[in-house]
């Protein structure tokens, strides 16, 4: 075994991960909640990875719906040591034309309302999130996308809207102006939790329409997107198996798997039980390093 356990996201239009050897359906439950689904767990070559489809089976939740939380919880209960995230987005550059894969480097949170931490009930953490997402486990999923014949652009910076509609032409035009290269509805708190889990994180969005900012264009057509995603879907299945090709042979440490050693403010023997119980799986290496006193 390499070391790497990648565990992948799939947005919408991406529901089955492919062909995994020894596949399992396995469902995990999360003292956060219910996750959108099962995960499905088994290998492509000598590498581990394990799937969760985020808006569920059959497209059931809406962005402001997914458990964020729960989702991230149970890939971390599952063992994985890497996340990569697959969604569909909206361009908001010319040169991002739909069918396109983007590998984001930055993020802009617009959204409102979304359980944002697992902390602050009892243990308080504040993690640094100025580079959201791992360029190690990005440039890996964006090799894996070019041999597997999708157009990849390296870096972008994708602005999270509420949703669950798309934008005003007005809201366009402002992201456009804050520079701002693509918009979609999921990356974040995902990224966010993701960093508190410790988790490397990575999202490949793959590019479905325009947005509304071309004014001589009409609004996003839910029906053009949908078509563009099933041919991305099969460009993302491939991308996995030659994500498995292209990452080394061993897992080296990345500084995301330690960064709750200085994140974590609350002092040890202030921690509560039920905070230590609720967060054993996504600070589990320091809940064992530092159990609480018996009696």
């Amino acid at each position: 075994m390499s070391g790497w356990h990648i565990g992948v996201i799939g947005g919408s239009g991406l529901y089955a991960p492919g062909a995994l050897d020894d596949a399992q359906e396995i469902s995990v439950g999360s003292a956060f909640g219910e996750p959108s689904g099962p995960v499905t767990t088994g290998q492509i070559g000598k590498v581990r990875f394990t799937f969760i489809a985020r808006h569920g089976e059959g497209h059931a939740l809406s962005p402001a719906h997914v458990n964020y939380r729960a989702n991230v919880d149970v890939l971390k209960r599952a063992g994985v040591t890497d996340l990569l995230a697959i969604s569909a987005i909206g361009s908001l550059k010319e040169e991002l034309a739909p069918g396109t894969f983007v590998a984001v480097d930055q993020l802009i949170d617009r959204t409102a309302g979304r359980e944002r931490s697992f902390f602050g009930d009892g243990i308080v953490a504040h993690v640094p999130l100025a580079d959201p997402v791992c360029p190690r486990l990005t440039g890996h999923a964006a090799k894996a996308a070019g041999k597997a014949g999708a157009t990849i652009h390296k870096g972008g910076t994708y602005v999270a809207i509420e949703g669950p509609q798309f934008s005003t032409r007005a809201e366009s035009h402002m992201y456009r102006a804050w520079g701002a290269d693509v918009i979609g509805m999921t990356a974040m708190p995902e990224a966010r939790l993701a960093r508190e889990a410790e988790l490397p994180y990575a999202l490949i969005g793959m590019v479905t329409d325009y947005d509304c900012w071309r004014d001589a264009e009409g609004d996003v057509d839910i029906a053009d997107i949908l078509r563009v995603m099933k041919d991305n879907a099969e460009l993302a299945r491939a991308m996995l198996a030659r994500l498995a090709e292209v990452l080394p042979k061993t897992r080296s440490a990345s500084p995301i798997d330690t960064v709750l050693d200085t994140a974590i403010v609350t002092p040890q023997e202030s921690w509560p039980v039920s905070a230590k119980t609720r967060l054993d799986a996504v600070a589990g290496r320091l809940m064992d390093l530092f159990p609480l006193p018996e009696g």
